[in-house]
């Protein structure tokens, strides 16, 4: 097989930036080591930046997004006693949208089927090849049990932090660093089949932790708790879930929505960031360089930030034989990446509690400040919607 961009993962970042390349004339092929009914089937984030939904329609992709989407003008601020809203148009002149990353990857998944480039799934054995020639190549086993070998000009890696891409660039001797914080917190997520009561997320501070009101759709809800990284699911009773919802998002005048639970789980928390992310003609995006705790909601839009600045690099490097943009790479997506791993941390310090009451003083400290300071609220609305490319 022969194609010009090699891509490995069929993730948010692996098919938007086969779709973007697309555009631009430039061939793609795309290898994904899972099926595709579960890959369209991982519930991951929800929350789309202003940057994300004008990306995703520019590339013809805003069509249901823009029909079952949900815009969202910003987010309410809860501790007991107080839940205040954040205007995002005011602050800022942007907003977000709720629309599941699931539903981003069926859109990409069904444009691609649907004539675009070449999207294999169920490969195994994937192995990546010549990574510092000008012609690397992938090895891999496709779903009919054949081994293949898949010639490039470039690789991209958006197979996350599992995936083979981020160990080849490792052992390239590049002086690669990492940055990993684990959080001594997780997040227990569920769905449920429960109209939303609230017309905006609820971020809410409370002595017996963190809770975070989302939303699917106007029928579905999508809520968190935080607790401790040694629970179990098994130990937490759809009843046990509700009345810790009911306890942390407590305010006179309002009732929690309650229905069935059709999904639940527990999400560790952690900061990951390496650098470079770039070895010859392998580069990553997405996952594969850099993991965020989901509170900045900032996972899948620093995936498409990637995207966006590698497929410009891509296609003057292919089309007219210029370099400096895949030279620049790396260190302009790390700008964007340590802010918004700073900004996600801030968010996650300021809104769980530690058990510690020194601590929690300072939390509904700086919590008052962003709901009594059109500064302080502004910086929040500018990094929450995401920063202008």
């Amino acid at each position: 097989m022969r194609t010009q961009v090699g891509i490995i993962g069929a993730g948010p970042a692996g098919l938007l930036l086969s779709r973007l390349l697309a555009l631009q004339g430039i061939d793609s092929v795309v290898l994904e080591n899972r099926s595709r009914e579960y890959v369209e089937a991982r519930v991951r984030a929800g929350i789309l930046e202003q940057n994300t939904v004008d990306v995703l329609t520019e590339a013809g992709m805003g069509d249901r997004l823009h029909r079952e989407g949900l815009e969202h003008r910003g987010i309410h601020l809860q501790y007991p006693g107080v839940r205040h809203q954040l205007d995002f148009p005011a602050l800022c002149g942007r907003r977000v949208w709720v629309y599941g990353q699931t539903e981003v990857v069926k859109d990409l998944v069904a444009a691609q089927l649907a004539g675009g480039p070449p999207l294999l799934f169920d490969v195994s054995d994937v192995a990546v090849e010549d990574v510092d020639t000008d012609s690397p190549r992938i090895r891999f086993t496709d779903a009919d049990g054949v081994a293949r070998v898949l010639e490039c000009d470039v690789v991209a890696g958006t197979d996350g932090f599992h995936g083979p891409s981020r160990a080849v660039v490792a052992e390239g001797g590049s002086g690669q660093q990492l940055w990993e914080r684990t959080y001594p917190y997780a997040w227990l997520g569920i769905l449920a089949d429960a109209p939303p009561a609230t017309d905006e997320l609820i971020y809410a501070w409370h002595p017996d932790g963190f809770a975070l009101y989302s939303m699917r759709s106007p029928s579905v809800s999508r809520l968190y708790l935080q607790v401790d990284p040694s629970e179990r699911i098994e130990d937490w009773s759809d009843d046990r879930i509700w009345e810790g919802l009911a306890t942390r998002f407590a305010l006179d005048g309002w009732e929690l929505s309650t229905g069935r639970i059709t999904e639940k789980s527990i999400l560790p928390m952690r900061s990951f960031v390496s650098a470079p992310m770039r070895r010859g003609r392998l580069f990553l995006a997405g996952d594969a360089a850099h993991i965020v705790p989901p509170t900045g909601a900032k996972g899948l839009n620093l995936a498409v930030a990637d995207v966006v600045l590698l497929s410009r690099a891509l296609v003057r490097l292919l089309q007219d034989k210029e370099t400096d943009l895949a030279d620049a790479y790396s260190d302009t997506a790390l700008r964007r990446v340590w802010r918004a791993t700073h900004f996600s941390w801030w968010m996650t310090s300021m809104l769980h509690t530690s058990g510690d009451a020194f601590d929690a003083q300072l939390q509904l400290s700086q919590l008052r400040r962003v709901c009594s300071s059109e500064a302080a609220a502004r910086e929040l609305a500018e990094n929450y919607t995401g920063l202008p490319y």
